[in-house]
């Protein structure tokens, strides 16, 4: 890591194992929250609370992710997007000791908290580090080589779990990620760039407004989405909105801002943002509802569904070569457009299907879905990328996390509050909503075609 950084990318030996741990630091963070999302029945039992109180297990870690990627974004800018990366490896296996240790509900949450905090900064310069790694002409290479990653670490989250508590208990889930942390580490010292670095001061108060804006605004708008406690809920989003409104108005002047408001003024970077942002809300319409429809209409075995459901990270995977090369060769406005065409076709034919659909009825058609949103993001996560200056890499960064964090939280408000209102056949319209927010999602990338100012930055 105290070597230099290629004036475009870096030489080949050591590009490769730059990629490396910045696959391994990914697969790290993607690859646990799979696992014990699967795993979260068997821990409520162990540390003997409720399975509505054990999903502080997951809001958690996805709470304080979603809260902190901006910032530490931000000190990537200032620290180096590779000691962040290398932080947040070594912050995420002292979580997993912890969690792994945990033995009450508060324990495991402030753990689960923790990682969240080293995921985040994790998340929020590896798309940086990928823009220093690679030169210009092969950036969405590594930009779909990233994707396949994250693909295969959904992928890999059920059997991983399935395969450790058949032999062991859950404490372990979290304690294999140290062997895959210290691979990370290891060639994070050994090949990571150093990255230039800003002297602007970190902005702590916009930091804190952040976190007063984004928390309650995810508590609330969860809880109203349950139908919790309504007043509560709408005090929190209320508040949160306060505090995004003081936060936007505090940054618009600032030259390097913490919210990302410089690049969401660009039109190219805000149809890309969009674009994320809707199409990881149609995903969610999809990916939370579709194991209640088979299990609970189509009555698949809990096997079944998993297998079921395995083809959408499997196309991911199958496209992410041939994306790589095409994302260098045309526009996010093709052929992100065509993912996500592709994407709400399958979700519409989802929809459509007969009252009893075959297996492989189901899984061709989740396979066209997944593979168009394989086809989708790295030509769009790229387009955010090269249309930020190289000193607002790291806000630029970020902002793809967020858009995808953002977008899966609010799909999930939304999904919820679905399943609560509609009375009949409350999955089949979660699939109808999926096909029509993901066709949307489409529109918006098309727009790009009609951008003014949408011209590339290199410097």
């Amino acid at each position: 890591m105290n070597q230099s950084v290629h004036s475009d990318g870096l030489p080949e030996g050591r590009r490769q194992q730059a990629m490396f741990a910045v696959a391994m630091s990914v697969l790290l963070s993607v690859l646990d929250y799979a696992v014990v999302n699967v795993a979260l029945p068997r821990i409520a039992a162990s540390i003997g609370c409720t399975d509505s109180s054990a999903i502080w297990v997951i809001n958690a870690y996805q709470l304080v992710t979603l809260v902190a990627l901006l910032p530490v974004a931000a000190l990537g800018d200032r620290l180096g997007h590779a000691k962040l990366c290398l932080w947040g490896i070594g912050l995420f296996l002292l979580a997993s000791v912890l969690c792994a240790l945990s033995r009450t509900l508060p324990e495991l949450a402030a753990a689960r908290g923790l990682q969240g905090l080293g995921a985040a900064c994790i998340l929020g310069v590896n798309a940086a580090l990928l823009r220093r790694i690679y030169p210009a002409r092969l950036l969405g290479r590594g930009i779909a080589l990233n994707g396949l990653v994250i693909g295969l670490g959904v992928a890999l989250g059920p059997t991983v779990a399935a395969c450790v508590l058949a032999v062991t208990s859950w404490p372990w889930l979290f304690l294999i990620n140290l062997p895959m942390g210290g691979l990370g580490i290891y060639f994070a010292l050994k090949a990571l760039p150093e990255t230039p670095r800003i002297s602007a001061p970190f902005d702590y108060v916009s930091t804190v407004l952040l976190a007063l804006a984004v928390g309650p605004l995810i508590i609330g708008g969860d809880g109203f989405a349950h139908r919790e406690s309504v007043a509560l809920d709408l005090t929190l989003i209320g508040g949160g909105l306060l505090c995004l409104g003081v936060l936007v108005v505090r940054q618009m002047e600032m030259t390097d801002p913490l919210l990302p408001v410089d690049l969401l003024r660009r039109p190219a970077f805000r149809v890309s943002f969009l674009t994320g942002f809707v199409a990881f809300v149609g995903s969610n319409f999809f990916m939370i509802p579709m194991p209640f429809a088979l299990m609970n209409v189509l009555h698949k075995g809990p096997v079944a569904t998993g297998l079921l459901i395995t083809p959408w990270p499997v196309a991911i995977m199958v496209v992410a070569p041939v994306v790589g090369r095409l994302t260098d060769r045309f526009p996010a406005a093709i052929l992100s457009s065509i993912g996500l065409a592709m994407t709400g076709m399958g979700f519409f034919l989802l929809w459509t299907m007969g009252p009893d659909p075959s297996d492989f009825a189901i899984a061709w058609r989740v396979f066209v879905a997944g593979a168009g949103f394989g086809l989708f993001q790295p030509p769009n996560n790229k387009a955010m990328l090269i249309t930020a200056p190289v000193s607002r890499t790291g806000g630029a960064s970020g902002m793809i996390s967020v858009a995808r964090l953002m977008g899966q939280t609010v799909g999930g408000m939304l999904v919820a509050l679905t399943l609560g209102l509609v009375a009949q056949m409350p999955t089949q319209t979660c699939l109808m909503l999926a096909s029509i927010v993901t066709f949307g999602a489409a529109g918006i990338s098309v727009s790009r075609n009609f951008v003014k100012g949408g011209r590339v930055v290199v410097g």
